[in-house]
């Protein structure tokens, strides 16, 4: 039987493959309010040695492709007046 994912309900499991100090420690998917998101989660250390965990959400039907890319220009036909 396939994985079923149900509402307000997650995974995480750890990174082998992280190779640099900004990719998360441990990374997997949650269902919140019905949609899917891809997670990642960092270990992080306090002053004190306190440890805690940082999360970032980012929702699965959202793709690289659909992001803005750095320096790109919109390309809208009522842009043409704005001066760039």
């Amino acid at each position: 039987m396939a994985y079923e994912p149900t509402d307000n309900s997650g995974s995480l499991f750890k990174n082998d493959k992280r190779t640099s100090e900004k990719h998360p420690h441990a990374t997997g998917s949650a269902m919140v309010g019905g949609v899917e998101f891809w997670v990642s989660a960092w270990t992080k250390t306090r002053d004190n040695g306190d440890k805690w965990v940082s999360l970032a959400f980012t929702p699965k039907e959202k793709t690289a492709s659909e992001k803005p890319k750095l320096g790109s220009r919109a390309t809208r036909a009522d842009d043409e007046d704005i001066p760039w």
